[in-house]
């Protein structure tokens, strides 16, 4: 899954109701220069949460809205984080039930987990892979 119409595609489609959670995050990133003092394609920084937001896919209209609804809130954001929580057949699970796991989102972004479990996207929705190290 590379970008988010496929994300909310997937969502619908799925036989157990979804919530969507979402971390918005600022960046700090600098490139490494090789010996030569060409610059090296690994980019290297930190990531510090800024927002948490759960939504229900029915909830959100497009890439551009969603972006909108963000920035109105707070602009000093890079990435997203992006993962899905399933339900019970029709029931979604309730904000209440999604509050740990955005807490978990933002433990695992300080703390330097294993984001792989994660969809992340910049402001233009390009994919991005994080490595921690």
């Amino acid at each position: 899954m590379s970008n988010f119409a496929e994300l909310l595609k997937m969502t619908r489609e799925q036989q157990d109701a979804q919530r969507l959670l979402f971390l918005f995050a600022s960046t700090d990133i600098s490139r490494q220069s090789t010996p030569q003092g060409a610059s090296s394609p690994d980019n290297h920084g930190t990531v510090e949460p800024r927002m948490c937001v759960d939504k229900l896919p029915a909830d959100l209209e497009s890439w551009p809205a969603l972006l909108t609804e963000a920035d109105s809130v707070n602009k000093d954001w890079d990435l997203v984080f992006i993962c899905g929580l399933s339900g019970e057949g029709e029931k979604a699970p309730s904000e209440e039930e999604a509050e740990p796991y955005l807490n978990k989102m933002t433990n695992d972004i300080k703390s330097g987990q294993d984001l792989s479990r994660y969809l992340v996207l910049d402001r233009q929705e390009n994919a991005i892979v994080i490595n921690a190290s």
